[in-house]
């Protein structure tokens, strides 16, 4: 039960730093990423679907995305969903290719995406949390019913806690990491 419990534990915070990173390589540095495409939404013969399930994306150089689609007719509604998408990028069509250049960052830009990865490093820290606490008023519960001993119970808060300790450090590296990246000219 406890192995079990601590596996489960170990999991669900695992999940909440992979979303986290996921959230991180949204926020946009500077340089070219897949990554800043692939939530824009496009309208695929009347079905609003990812970008990169109608298109190829790749980083053509550091500040240049190169959006290739694979149907000719989709040139125009790729372009048009990166326009709305509300990226700030000005996409150039040749042919099949679209570029996307990067804009440079300006410096109060780069405070605000700074405040966005904090922001996003908050929210994780309190999805670890609450996996604590519920964790915690499981073990509780598992008392009352006599299905735990109370140094079992002690013994395992102790063992969420470290994992908890863990996993916010983590986050807080993975935030200060962006920001430097964030910052960076």
């Amino acid at each position: 039960m406890s192995e079990d419990l601590k596996k489960d534990v170990q999991a669900r915070m695992a999940k909440s730093v992979e979303a986290l990173k996921a959230e991180l390589g949204r926020i946009r540095t500077g340089r070219a990423n897949t990554a800043l495409l692939d939530h824009v939404m496009v309208d695929y013969y009347g079905t609003r679907t990812a970008l990169p399930k109608v298109a190829n994306v790749t980083v053509a150089d550091a500040r240049n995305l190169v959006v290739s689609p694979w149907e000719k007719g989709m040139v125009a509604a790729i372009e048009r969903a990166i326009l709305e998408s509300g990226l700030g990028f000005n996409p150039v069509t040749s042919g099949m290719t679209i570029r996307i250049p990067m804009p440079p960052l300006t410096e109060e830009r780069r405070r605000d995406l700074g405040k966005v990865a904090r922001s996003e490093g908050e929210n994780a820290k309190i999805a670890v949390r609450n996996i604590r606490r519920d964790t915690n008023n499981h073990l509780k519960d598992q008392v009352k019913k006599k299905l735990l001993s109370e140094d079992e119970e002690k013994r395992l808060v102790e063992a969420v806690q470290k994992a908890t300790d863990q996993f916010i450090a983590e986050i807080d590296k993975l935030v200060a990491a962006k920001e430097r990246d964030i910052l960076e000219i």
